[in-house]
């Protein structure tokens, strides 16, 4: 079950309203690094979560607190609407391209919501769910969500760079320190579940006297010029995980040239493409049979 509560989390006002700025705004709700994105991550890991309780608990409270984000933000946008032109005939009359696009707003603003916010970016493209990582392996969630808390932030941090509002500061500020925490948090999970050397490499359940031992610590370096790659902390001394050693290793064809079978009759590719190499052999070998005998030389 799901509560609400008629009042936002946290204070939103907006002194200028500026439709500009609620397009941008746009981003934090329905962009990649957007609240939706991390409300929907942080539900599905918690709804498809095996193992400890404590950790679906505290997947699905965060979730749930990122609903009143999305909250936040769509009250932000329609705020900043506010006194936005629903008509374009002045700004026609100012400006042939209508006023930079309405002074830069979404026309979908008044188009589509009627001065409300929309689950879409800032360029109107909509939210998309395959953004949305819920792997079932507690660990590699935990990283998904703390690069998902860092680019939020560094979005959010922009964002209040961008505007002079003191209310949309105020608002910013705030989510800029719940994604601080929930970074924290994130990485407190990765702490417990015993740090870098307990739960990589990810999945931690593989055997890795199944993996390739030349290569699973190696830093294979692609670069075809005569200098050596720089090296760094990547190609020498003991791995992260503790259970290997970095090495640098040149890149070389050890797989073979790759040969496929031709394609099947029902794929309907050129009757070319259907030639396999021992009918090619055979053609040939046919013809070179025919100019010997029309010139009675010995085919043999």
């Amino acid at each position: 079950m799901f509560y609400h509560d008629r009042e936002l989390q946290y204070k939103v006002r907006v002194d200028k309203p500026n439709p500009a700025f609620a397009r941008m705004l746009q981003q934090a709700i329905g962009g990649i690094e957007g609240e939706i994105r991390v409300c929907l991550q942080y539900m599905f890991q918690a709804w498809g979560a095996r193992g400890p309780v404590k950790y679906r608990d505290m997947l699905l409270e965060t979730g749930t607190e990122e609903i009143s984000h999305i909250e936040m933000l769509a009250t932000a946008v329609a705020l900043n609407l506010e006194g936005a032109p629903t008509s374009m005939q002045d700004e026609f009359a100012k400006d042939k391209v209508v006023g930079a696009v309405l002074g830069g707003m979404d026309p979908r603003h008044i188009l589509s919501s009627g001065m409300a916010a929309m689950a879409v970016d800032a360029n109107g493209v909509p939210f998309n769910g395959s953004w949305v990582v819920g792997s079932g392996n507690l660990a590699a969630d935990m990283y998904a969500n703390v690069m998902a808390e860092s680019t939020g932030r560094v979005l959010a941090t922009r964002l209040w760079e961008m505007t002079d509002d003191p209310g949309m500061k105020d608002m910013l500020s705030f989510l800029i320190a719940r994604d601080t925490m929930h970074q924290n948090q994130w990485l407190a999970v990765l702490e417990e579940l015993g740090g870098l050397h307990s739960v990589h490499p990810i999945p931690n359940s593989f055997p890795q006297s199944e993996e390739v031992k030349d290569f699973n610590y190696a830093f294979v370096s692609t670069y075809i010029g005569d200098k050596t790659t720089e090296g760094g902390r990547w190609t020498q001394g003991t791995s992260i995980d503790g259970k290997g050693e970095f090495h640098l290793k040149k890149a070389a064809p050890l797989g073979g040239e790759p040969k496929l079978a031709p394609p099947v009759p029902e794929g309907h590719a050129q009757k070319e493409q259907m030639t396999t190499a021992d009918t090619v052999i055979g053609t040939v070998t046919d013809k070179i049979k025919g100019t010997l005998s029309g010139s009675g030389g010995s085919a043999e």
